[in-house]
């Protein structure tokens, strides 16, 4: 069975593994796509993740000394699609031939706990492609939610990748004027197709500025870049006492984030958001689970054109070449998608 492995930084291969058993409670999925998180990914692609060179203490939430993880790193990736193709006996839901979401990483199957995929059956005549988003829509979401967005409100999102453009376009359901800002013409297009009221692109100047010529600044931004510099400049972009939703994978040293000037002297919020959990004022209600379902319900609905985002479907024997591209030309590349059936 043909798995994904980032071997060290810098070298991606193909690898063999066993399939795993089916066991009660669980289901054999076999893999149609596979979506990449450019941004979690290329931090192990390159080296870069914490977890690679800190411990994460769960029990305390603490990262100390130590690592988590160590190359190789098989199987990485949270954004799956494929068919039931066997189910233990004492399993019902779901049955067996139907096409599910869910996360078992780049690997041509898995065996998943039934209860996992409850509820993550793509309806009928549903794009396969589509079942893809699911995670990636959720953190979108869970952002938004952070935000505490409030219809009439003033928003700029930050970084228009998959995340970013899926959180406009949930902003923007969710009643806000967004300014939509990055640096690829292409996907600053997108935005306005996703309904962005206005665009900025980061390289003809300052979007602090701007908004604040056009707007008097935001009441929120949304900063999805994942820079240290973005996020100092979501700073400087909202108003007096406004919010910052922190929801970029920062990685590094905080190079170029300067708290001494207006997040010192603006009382900006800064509120970071992470799909480990939602915002703690919803987790009465809401769960990682229900960001999910609501997400699929409104691409099959029709309000959330997610298959739009996909810009490469690739084969899996390419994973090496896929990853390159990532990492050195990120600006061709919106969703990449890998296809298992070719490699079965």
């Amino acid at each position: 069975m043909r798995v994904i492995t980032f071997q060290q930084p810098g070298q991606v291969r193909v690898s063999v593994e066993s399939p795993a058993v089916l066991v009660p409670g669980s289901v054999r999925v076999r893999t149609i796509y596979s979506g990449v998180s450019a941004g979690t990914e290329l931090t192990a692609y390159r080296g870069t993740n914490p977890y690679l060179s800190r411990k994460w203490d769960a029990e305390r939430r603490l990262f100390v000394d130590g690592r988590t993880h160590a190359y190789p790193l098989a199987g990485w990736g949270y954004q799956e699609v494929g068919e039931v193709v066997e189910a233990a006996p004492d399993v019902a839901d779901p049955p067996v031939g139907s096409l599910v979401w869910g996360i078992w990483g780049h690997r041509a199957e898995a065996v998943v706990p039934a209860e996992k995929l409850v509820g993550h059956v793509l309806p009928p005549g549903a794009d396969p492609l589509t079942g893809v988003f699911a995670r990636v829509g959720a953190i979108a979401l869970n952002a938004v939610h952070a935000a505490d967005v409030h219809l009439g409100d003033q928003l700029a999102i930050f970084g228009q990748g998959v995340i970013g453009l899926l959180a406009t376009r949930l902003a923007v359901l969710s009643g806000a004027r967004v300014v939509a800002a990055d640096a690829i013409p292409d996907r600053l297009e997108l935005a306005r197709r996703f309904g962005a009221a206005e665009v900025f692109d980061v390289r003809s100047g300052s979007v602090a500025e701007f908004t604040r010529k056009r707007i008097e600044g935001a009441d929120t931004v949304i900063e999805l870049s994942g820079s240290h510099l973005g996020l100092h400049e979501a700073i400087r972009t909202v108003r007096k006492g406004g919010r910052v939703v922190a929801a970029g994978f920062y990685q590094g040293d905080g190079i170029g984030l300067r708290l001494g000037e207006e997040f010192h002297h603006n009382q900006v919020q800064l509120v970071s958001s992470q799909i480990g959990g939602v915002a703690s004022w919803l987790a009465h209600r809401w769960d990682v689970e229900r960001l999910q379902r609501t997400f699929m319900r409104l691409v099959h609905e029709g309000q959330v054109e997610a298959g739009e985002l996909v810009s490469h479907v690739m084969p899996v024997d390419q994973a090496a070449e896929a990853f390159d591209l990532l990492d050195q030309h990120p600006s061709e590349v919106l969703q990449l998608v890998f296809h298992f059936e070719e490699a079965q």
